[in-house]
């Protein structure tokens, strides 16, 4: 059975942050990115309301009825290319993190293109739940993507995540391997070509 999803607005800003945060306590990458517990909570939700602020005004942003799961996505062409953690907010709230986080960025950048896309920045689950009531999540966004036709590019931080994208029509490329730290893992699903109403 599949949770019910819906997009979150600017009014959900400050639970889709806290929902996004509670999720990556336990993530490796977030735990190389800051590796004090004490410290990572607020240095995630710093970055993170940043993020999902610019996500609900450019992308898409969906949520679990339950807020059991959080799936945001950025719409990349060639007019906007836009990162919405810039170097600016990383030097003032991430703190002693700071080139961790860069080497993050400059590791994800590496990875995707230049032509039209929709990119998956995250996709988490709260600590209680299974990575299955993720796939609405999926699914639903799937539904814009396939409307244009757009392939969809994501890099997910763990095996669980990677395996549940493959059961959604996703590749995962080789991992990314981060100085001196965990993994990652590029996810691509292709593009589906529209039909013209001439074609077949």
């Amino acid at each position: 059975m599949s949770t019910p999803v819906r997009q979150a607005g600017p009014g959900d800003v400050a639970a889709a942050t806290a929902l996004l945060v509670d999720a990556l306590q336990q993530d490796p990458v977030a735990q190389w990115l800051v590796p004090d517990p004490n410290e990572r909570p607020d240095v995630l939700h710093r970055l993170l309301a940043v993020e999902i602020d610019h996500a609900v005004e450019t992308g898409h942003v969906y949520v679990t009825l339950d807020w059991s799961a959080i799936a945001v996505w950025r719409r990349h062409d060639l007019n906007a290319d836009r990162w919405a953690l810039s170097d600016y907010h990383l030097t003032t709230f991430a703190g002693r993190s700071t080139n961790r986080f860069a080497e993050l960025n400059a590791a994800v950048r590496c990875y995707g293109s230049a032509a039209p896309h929709h990119w998956l920045s995250w996709l988490a689950v709260h600590p209680d739940y299974g990575w299955h009531v993720a796939g609405e999540l999926l699914a639903q966004h799937h539904r814009v993507v396939d409307a244009v036709g757009h392939p969809a590019y994501g890099v997910v931080t763990t095996e669980a995540a990677r395996d549940l994208l493959g059961e959604h029509g996703y590749h995962a490329g080789l991992p990314l391997e981060l100085p001196d730290g965990p993994s990652l893992w590029p996810v691509t699903r292709a593009g589906r070509p529209i039909r013209s109403s001439s074609s077949g």
